[in-house]
C-alpha cells in the first residue's frame, strides 16, 4: 500500500522542478517539512500559505526579514510562521531536518551539491534533479549513498526511463544506453550559422519549459554531456556504453539495449510531473489523476525518427566524456567553466560557440588533478574556476 504520510523537503521550490513537484504533493496530499528559494520570495510566501511547512530557506538575511513582513501582510502571526534559514547554511538546515522520507533536490548549480551530501549523510533518500551534483561530486555522492544505505532517485526523464528499464533487468546488467536528446533549437545548424546565434534564439527550447540556464544547456547540448556523466555514475557504466541519440519528437526518453539484444525503452509525452511522482512514490505507482493518456496516433507520435548528435558542430558531448574519462577534477572543472560561460552569454558578453570554447580551454589548461577530491577541494576549484573566467570578461 502507498504510504501517503510521507513528509518531503524540497529544495529549490520556486523553479519549475519545485513548483511541478508540489503539483504532485498537492494531489497525493503529502506532507512538506522544508521549502527553499533563493530570491523569490512573493512566490514561497504563496507556498507557505498552502503547504505550511516547518522551516524555509532563502538566499540573505534581507530576504528573509522581507520574507516575514510579507507573511504578516498576508495573515499569518508570528507563530504560524515558519522557522527561516539563510544561505547555504539554511540549504544544510532544510535538507537535515528530522523525520524527512525524501529530500528533492532542485536546486540549479553546483550550490546543490552540499545539501544533497548532508541529506545523504544523514541517511535521507534524494530525489535528483540537479545534474551539477553527480557531475562535479559524482564520486563522492555515490560512496556516500552507499555508506548511509540512502537511495538516489533520478528526476531527470532521461534518467528516470533508465532507471525504469533496468529495474526490470536482473542485477542492472545492460549493454548500451541510449541516451534520447531533442537536438535544442538548433539541431541541423552548422557552425557558421551557430556563430550568429542570439540570446533570445537560444532560450527557445523546443519541446521543454525550463530555465534559462538549463535552456542555454540544452541549446550547446551541455545538457547531454552532464547527463552522461551522471549516467556513469547512477548506473556504474563507462562512457563509450552511452550513446546521444537526437530525438526531435521527445517521446522516447531513452533506451537501454541489454545483454540478450533486446532493446527497452520507456516513452510518453513531454510531461515532468511523471518522473518527479515515480521518484516521490517508488516503488508504487499509484494512479495520476493528472494522467496525459498516450496516444501513438498523435501528430507528434506516430513518427518517431533518430539521428546522431554531430560532435563536430556540438562540442560540449566529447568535452563531457574527455572529463569522466580524466576523472578527479576534471568533471568540476566542466561543470564550473560551463557554468561561468553560460553566465557571460545570458549577459551578453561573449557569443554562443564561445561557450564551448572557454570550457575546452579550462579542460585543456591541465591544473593539478587530485584523484580523490573532497568537498572543499570540489568548492575552491569550482569557485576559482569560475572567478577566473568572469574575471576576464569584466
Amino acid at each position: 500500500m502507498f504510504d501517503l504520510h510521507k513528509r518531503l523537503s524540497i529544495l529549490g521550490a520556486t523553479g519549475s522542478i519545485g513548483r511541478q513537484t508540489l503539483e504532485v504533493v498537492r494531489e497525493l496530499n503529502l506532507s512538506v517539512e522544508a521549502l527553499t528559494c533563493n530570491s523569490n520570495i512573493m512566490l514561497l510566501a504563496e507556498q507557505i500559505l498552502e503547504f505550511k511547512p516547518a522551516a524555509v530557506s532563502v538566499g540573505t538575511a534581507k530576504l528573509a526579514s522581507e520574507l516575514i513582513s510579507l507573511l504578516q501582510i498576508k495573515g499569518l502571526t508570528k507563530s504560524e510562521i515558519p522557522e527561516i534559514f539563510t544561505g547555504k547554511e539554511g540549504l544544510v538546515t532544510a535538507a537535515t531536518m528530522p523525520g524527512i522520507d525524501l529530500v528533492m533536490a532542485a536546486i540549479v548549480g553546483f550550490s546543490g551539491l552540499e545539501p544533497v551530501l548532508a541529506a545523504l549523510d544523514s541517511g535521507y533518500d534524494v530525489a535528483l534533479a540537479n545534474k551539477e551534483t553527480l557531475v562535479a561530486g559524482g564520486p563522492l555522492v555515490m560512496d556516500l549513498a552507499s555508506r548511509n544505505n540512502a537511495r538516489i532517485l533520478p528526476v531527470d526523464s532521461e534518467h528516470s526511463a533508465i532507471w525504469q528499464c533496468l529495474n526490470a533487468v536482473p542485477d542492472y546488467r545492460f549493454n548500451k544506453i541510449f541516451l534520447t536528446a531533442s537536438g535544442g533549437p538548433f539541431r541541423g545548424f552548422n557552425s557558421a550559422e551557430l556563430e550568429k546565434v542570439t540570446l533570445s534564439m537560444a532560450l527557445q527550447h523546443p519541446t521543454w519549459n525550463m530555465g534559462a540556464k538549463i535552456s542555454i544547456d540544452s541549446a550547446t547540448m551541455m545538457n547531454k554531456g552532464l547527463e552522461i556523466i551522471e549516467a556513469c555514475h547512477l548506473f556504474s557504466c563507462r562512457p563509450e556504453q552511452i550513446e546521444v541519440v537526437v530525438h526531435p519528437q521527445s517521446i522516447i526518453h531513452s533506451m537501454v539495449e541489454l545483454e540478450d539484444g533486446s532493446v527497452l525503452a520507456q516513452l510518453g509525452f513531454p510531461d515532468m510531473r511523471l518522473p518527479i511522482r515515480l521518484a516521490i512514490t517508488w516503488p508504487e505507482r499509484p494512479p495520476a489523476a493528472y494522467h496525459n493518456a498516450f496516444d501513438p496516433f498523435a501528430p507528434s507520435a506516430s513518427e518517431l525518427s533518430f539521428e546522431r548528435a554531430d560532435e563536430s558542430v556540438f562540442p560540449a558531448i566529447g568535452l563531457a566524456r574527455d572529463a569522466i574519462k580524466d576523472g578527479g577534477l576534471s568533471p568540476c572543472i566542466l561543470n564550473a567553466a560551463n557554468e561561468a560561460a553560460v553566465k557571460l552569454f545570458l549577459e551578453e558578453k561573449i557569443s554562443f560557440p564561445e561557450i564551448w570554447q572557454i570550457v575546452a580551454g579550462e579542460m585543456a589548461a591541465k591544473r593539478t588533478n587530485i584523484t580523490d577530491p573532497d568537498y572543499d577541494i570540489l568548492n575552491f576549484t569550482h569557485h576559482d574556476t569560475i572567478d577566473r573566467i568572469c574575471e576576464r570578461y569584466l
